[in-house]
C-alpha cells in the first residue's frame, strides 16, 4: 500500500499499443542510426543480412500466430479452445514485438536516408540491406499489431445482459 492515500490507485489493465509511441521511438531510432552512420561509417563492415533475415521471420511467425490466435478466440469450426495465460503471453510479445519493430524500422530508415545520400560504391553496396530492414521491420510492426488485435475479446450484442440473466437482480 501506499503511504500516502490521496494517491491515485493505478489502473493494472493494459491498453492498447500508442501508434504515436510507436512514431517516436522510430524517429529516436532513424536519428541514431543517421548519426552513427555519419561520424562512422568509414570504419564499419558492409552491412549485413542477418537481422534483415531475423525480422522477416518474426513477423511471418506472428502473422500467422495472430491468424490462428483469432481463429480460436472467434471459435471458429474447427479450432481449438484458446488457453487464456497464452493468450496474455501473445499481449507480452505483440506488444514488444511492435516496439522492436518500430525502433528497427528507425535504425534502418535513418541508414537509408544516409546511404541514399552518400555518393561512394559501398553505400551504394549497402543500399539493398537498409531497404530490407525497413520492409521487414514494417512487417513486424503490422503483425505485432495484428496479433494485439486478434487477442481481444470480442464484443457480443447484450453480452453482459445474457451472462448476468441467471442471476439475482438484488431487487426485491
Amino acid at each position: 500500500m501506499s503511504s500516502n492515500p490521496q494517491a491515485p490507485k493505478s489502473d493494472p489493465s493494459m491498453r492498447p499499443t500508442s501508434i504515436s509511441v510507436l512514431i517516436v521511438a522510430g524517429l529516436g531510432a532513424a536519428a541514431v542510426g543517421w548519426l552513427l552512420l555519419s561520424f562512422s561509417y568509414s570504419t564499419l563492415p558492409e552491412l549485413p543480412w542477418s537481422p534483415v533475415i531475423v525480422l522477416g521471420v518474426l513477423a511471418v511467425a506472428e502473422g500467422l500466430l495472430a491468424q490462428n490466435t483469432a481463429a480460436r478466440i472467434q471459435r471458429k469450426p474447427g479450432a481449438p479452445r484458446v488457453d487464456p495465460l497464452a493468450v496474455a503471453r501473445y499481449v507480452a510479445l505483440a506488444k514488444a514485438s511492435s516496439l522492436v519493430g518500430a525502433i528497427s524500422a528507425g535504425f534502418s530508415a535513418g541508414l537509408l536516408a544516409w546511404l541514399a545520400m552518400e555518393p561512394t560504391e559501398a553505400a551504394h553496396d549497402d543500399l539493398p540491406v537498409a531497404i530490407g530492414g525497413v520492409a521487414t521491420a514494417l512487417a513486424l510492426v503490422g503483425a505485432a499489431l495484428w496479433l494485439e488485435r486478434s487477442c481481444r475479446i470480442p464484443e457480443g450484442p447484450d453480452s453482459q445482459d445474457a451472462d448476468d440473466s441467471d442471476r439475482p437482480s438484488g431487487l426485491l
